[in-house]
């Protein structure tokens, strides 16, 4: 895959206090990659470097080679809280910001038609704003963000103030836009990032903690879980399992107990003779794997 976006030391000073502590990594074209971290670990403020409305205190971002010059037009980005003229319709808003971007008034009705379809706004185009639901209104934001056919498509949280049905509703267009464009999205929602994105940048305190492909980081990091849902206290239990050499760690949780453990058709087998050797009541019982935001619980802990 070519790389579209390298950033080397890239940090952000407010005085004293660091916002974003050199970071460096690479984003590659044609890839959805995920921005993870808490609340304060410095997203927004990379975000925004990678947007060009903030100024680095160092480092630097290469785009596609360049690495001078006003960057803007190859990238799209929308806000955390966007911000629109609720007496506009949507058809307005986008003619309007496609003006903005320099598209003649041919192309900006043209792809103002194009991008309503694509997010699922037609039958809308002619409805004012302020009467648009939240999941609504994120979706035009995204049409305003690709507007200009942009390299890049920057979205800061974009399912973090939806309900179910919205946040559903933008990860499926994420999943169209991948085909279109680059898409790097900041998130905490650990489920969305595995469901769309192929890469995982993951910052704590400003600075990189983890970065990879999904597919690597669940190679490296991903382990077989056996979960046992048991009625009354199960800590004798616990402590019993706790010395056997196939368990790499167990905890327990209100009644739910959860199990690291090495080669996991054996130990399904021996916990589930355990289960009935010694009467363990029992609610529910399955066996996985570890998950994205156990990696990511981990790695903002540590």
């Amino acid at each position: 895959m070519e790389k579209l976006i390298t950033v080397e030391g890239l940090s952000k000073r407010y005085g004293k206090d660091v916002a974003v502590d050199d970071l460096s990594f690479q984003i590659q074209k044609g890839s959805c990659t995920a921005l993870l971290g808490p609340n304060g670990a410095g997203k927004t403020t990379t975000l925004k470097m990678l947007a060009g409305l903030l100024s680095p205190s160092s480092g630097k971002i290469e785009f596609e080679e360049m690495s001078e010059g006003d960057l803007r037009k190859y990238i799209g980005y929308l806000p955390q809280y966007p911000v629109f003229y609720n007496w506009m319709s949507a058809s307005e808003f986008l003619t309007y910001v496609a003006r903005l971007a320099f598209l003649s008034k041919k192309e900006a009705v043209v792809r103002t038609n194009e991008l309503l379809e694509l997010v699922g706004l037609e039958d809308a185009r002619d409805r004012r704003i302020g009467n648009f639901s939240g999941g609504m209104k994120q979706r035009l934001g995204i049409a305003q963000a690709m507007i200009h056919s942009p390299k890049l498509v920057m979205l800061d949280e974009p399912v973090s103030a939806l309900d179910p049905v919205g946040r559903r509703d933008v990860i499926d267009m994420l999943e169209e836009l991948k085909k279109q464009t680059t898409i790097l999205f900041s998130t905490h929602v650990l489920s969305d990032a595995e469901e769309v994105c192929d890469d995982i940048l993951i910052i704590r305190g400003g600075k990189m903690a983890l970065s990879g492909s999904l597919q690597e980081l669940r190679e490296r990091y991903q382990k077989d879980v056996i979960t046992v849902q048991v009625k009354g206290d199960g800590g004798a239990w616990v402590k019993k399992l706790e010395s056997y050499d196939w368990v790499l760690d167990v905890t327990l949780e209100g009644g739910l107990m959860t199990l690291v453990v090495d080669e996991v058709e054996s130990a399904r087998e021996k916990i589930l003779r355990e289960i009935v050797d010694l009467s363990i009541p029992v609610v529910s019982f399955s066996v996985g794997q570890s998950s994205l935001e156990e990696l990511f619980m981990k790695v903002v802990r540590a």
